[in-house]
């Protein structure tokens, strides 16, 4: 099999790691811009990075307007600000979000988009990146990808390029002491799709793989400690590391229709990204079982369990989901076909396929 692997970011991994390597902040210019949400102020993580700047006579300013699943404008005006204090470098702290909306603010920041930002061919002149993940999701961190709400076309679209990946990552799990649980759960569910849609993708090899099950393994001993809401500082950090492995996972193999489905369901019901992966994971993999299954098989031995206990475990995590009408799934399942996901799945999903894996999920 020919594949290829590749993650250019260094990764500083403990406590007080932040703290602990001044020195990679100094590296990149005396002005920084910090990208984050409200909860970096709160979780200790915002006064972390001030002070390692600060004492590097580091000047800095702080773009704290990313919301949850970022918008052009928003992009937009954090690229405006870097450009208006001269930003040398970034600083991204939190979850997917302030992540994913660092590394547009910072393509953008020094290359003249003409139209839409979803067409531009991203070139190499993008400002550095030091990302410090607040969550255990998306692993943004080690990841060429941002995910932007496109309202064009009624979705969430990626822009990659390789100019995108940090330059470095910082993870430290006390971060997540106060991480409220319905986020760890739904974050902690976004890894372990992408684990194992890094598995399922055509895109898979040796390498991919290895990390991939490496990440499953040290998420799924957590999320039962999750739903006895036993998380220790230990549990923490495993989340994140297995969170990060899964981000280097998908950066070499992409994901699969699990993401196309569900950005319908967060563009126009506002579910959570990492819940609505959830939601639909056990289905799917119920759907390749009968399409591929020595590959799912392959999976259900790094998840520690068989298909239908797995799904067992998802359900009590998540608690009631919703519902939706069949003109709904069908609509999804259509838009689902259409994304360039469905092409990266080992196993060939058709629409009325993806229908069916929609309809099982909510059934």
């Amino acid at each position: 099999m020919n594949y290829r692997y590749f993650v250019p970011v260094e990764v500083y991994g403990g406590e007080d790691c932040v703290c602990g390597h001044a020195g990679v902040f100094a590296r990149y210019g005396g002005r920084a811009l910090i990208v984050t949400g409200k909860s970096s102020a709160k979780n200790g993580a915002l006064s972390d990075v001030c002070s390692v700047l600060e004492r590097n006579g580091q000047r800095y300013a702080i773009f704290d307007a990313v919301p949850q699943n970022p918008t052009v404008a928003c992009v937009e005006a954090g690229a405006a600000l870097a450009r208006e204090t001269g930003a040398q470098f970034v600083v991204a702290i939190g979850g997917g979000s302030p992540m994913d909306a660092a590394k547009a603010i910072a393509m953008l920041a020094r290359q003249d988009v003409k139209g839409n930002i979803f067409s531009h061919e991203i070139g190499e002149d993008v400002l550095p990146m030091l990302h410090i993940p607040t969550t255990a999701g998306t692993g943004s961190e080690v990841t060429q990808y941002a995910i932007l709400t496109n309202d064009e076309k009624q979705t969430k679209t990626s822009i990659s390029a390789p100019s995108l990946f940090p330059k470095a990552a910082f993870l430290d799990g006390k971060y997540m002491r106060d991480l409220p649980l319905e986020i760890t759960v739904n974050t902690a569910l976004d890894a372990v799709s992408h684990a194992v849609e890094g598995m399922l993708s055509v895109r898979a090899g040796a390498l991919s793989d290895a990390l991939a099950r490496e990440s499953l393994r040290l998420l799924r001993g957590e999320l039962a400690a999750i739903g006895r809401g036993d998380r220790t500082a230990l549990s923490r950090q495993n989340l994140l590391e297995g969170a990060t492995l899964a981000g280097m996972v998908i950066a070499n193999t992409g994901t699969t229709p699990v993401h196309g489905m569900g950005y319908s369901l967060t563009y126009f019901h506002g579910i959570a990204h990492g819940r609505a992966n959830g939601l639909l994971l056990p289905s799917f993999l119920k759907a390749c079982a009968r399409k591929i299954p020595e590959r799912t098989a392959q999976i259900c031995a790094a998840l520690g369990t068989d298909i239908n206990s797995f799904s067992e475990k998802v359900a009590a995590l998540l608690g009631p989901r919703e519902r939706f009408t069949e003109g709904e799934l069908r609509a999804y399942a259509a838009r689902a076909a259409q994304n360039k996901n469905v092409k990266n799945c080992l196993a060939e999903f058709s629409q009325e396929d993806l229908f069916g894996v929609l309809c099982e999920a909510f059934a």
